[in-house]
């Protein structure tokens, strides 16, 4: 039977292979273009057989964007785990913050390379709005729950959007500003949660 301690190792395992897949895909189409570069020059440098490449993404443009097949429902646990006195924009910030932890800081320079590349790519363009719906569609699920309404009431819809969009402003700053994504993100979300009030000026 396994043990957690297996599982643990396993479940590294397998996020070092895919993350090294991620790496290479990355690196090779911003060095080559993206159709310049097969499955087999990505499992290639990754240093993974092309059959083991097929068990993390069903494409190349999947492996250059990385996507987490466990990110929504990740999300959607942090949003429904949160404290009960907490409101859902402060869970939702809280859930934000724990993904940014796990998946995007530690790694800019990879992040910053495939922002540029997905810009100069339109079909990759379309691949991460695609991505960022099934994301958002188990995010809305979790606001749902957590508050007693239907999925498709107007609050839980609103908070995913207004989220999503928080973070891809956060994103967008990131990339031209020293400062940490979790300090973007979490002034992105607060300005949401207090009504997006406008801004004193001077």
């Amino acid at each position: 039977m396994s043990t957690p301690a297996a599982e643990g190792l396993r479940g590294r395992k397998k996020r070092q292979t895919r993350t090294a897949l991620g790496h290479a895909a990355v690196r090779l189409v911003a060095e080559h273009g993206l159709d310049q570069v097969t499955v087999e020059d990505i499992s290639a440098a990754a240093g993974v057989s092309t059959r083991t490449f097929f068990n993390y993404f069903a494409c190349k443009e999947d492996a250059v964007l990385g996507p987490d097949p466990d990110a929504g429902p990740r999300m959607r646990a942090h949003v429904l785990a949160a404290p009960a006195e907490l409101s859902a924009a402060a869970a939702v910030r809280e859930a934000l913050l724990a993904e940014v932890a796990a998946e995007l800081a530690d790694d800019r320079d990879l992040w910053l390379q495939r922002m540029r590349v997905v810009q100069q790519h339109p079909v990759l363009l379309a691949k991460v709005f695609s991505g960022g719906e099934v994301v958002e569609r188990e995010l809305v699920a979790g606001i749902a729950e957590r508050v007693g309404l239907p999925a498709d009431d107007t609050y839980p819809l609103l908070l995913g959007a207004a989220a999503g969009a928080a973070f891809r402003v956060a994103v967008a700053r990131w990339a031209g500003t020293a400062t940490p994504l979790h300090v973007l993100l979490a002034e992105a979300v607060d300005m949401l949660a207090h009504g997006l009030a406008e801004p004193h000026r001077d």
